[in-house]
């Protein structure tokens, strides 16, 4: 049962306190998968670390770091990184499908193309809240008074 009345809202600082736990959460994470990666490579299978692994390796790296830069620039603006859907919650999402497409990926290289989920729905949420309404919105309506204006300027000229 919700609480009545009106919902308490978040101090700055108490904003501040949580996304440096949030930011702190989330570096913990990528540099436990990363290192997790780089051991479990080198030990099991030293002798297929390839150029390949490395590629991959240092792309998870970029697009996590790349994703932790972004929240963290956000955080220093003052922005609530816990907010329910707002583009924190993205890079959130991006890092923990890079952290578990990395660390399954030990099992075959082939789970890497599950990464190409984060693409997939990057489109379809373009799709949905831009492109979708933009393309298919319908003609504003004209009143009358202002179509029969029209046609009358289009018999003058």
């Amino acid at each position: 049962m919700p609480p009545k009345g009106k919902q308490a809202t978040k101090g700055q600082k108490q904003i501040q306190e949580e996304n440096q736990s949030t930011l702190k959460f989330y570096m913990y994470i990528i540099f436990g998968i990363n290192a997790a990666y780089l051991v479990l490579q080198y030990i099991f299978f030293y002798d297929s670390f390839t150029a390949l692994y490395i590629i991959l390796f240092l792309w998870a790296v970029g697009v996590n770091f790349g994703s932790y830069k972004f929240m963290s620039s956000m955080a220093s603006k003052g922005i609530d990184l816990n907010m329910e859907a707002g583009m924190a919650e993205h890079a959130k999402d991006v890092i923990l499908v890079t952290c578990i497409v990395q660390s399954i990926s030990l099992i075959s290289n082939y789970f890497w193309l599950l990464w190409l989920l984060v693409p997939g729905r990057a489109f379809y949420l373009l799709w949905v809240n831009i492109l979708a309404p933009w393309i298919f919105a319908e003609a504003p309506e004209v009143d009358e008074k202002k179509q029969k204006k029209m046609e009358r300027k289009m018999r003058r000229h």
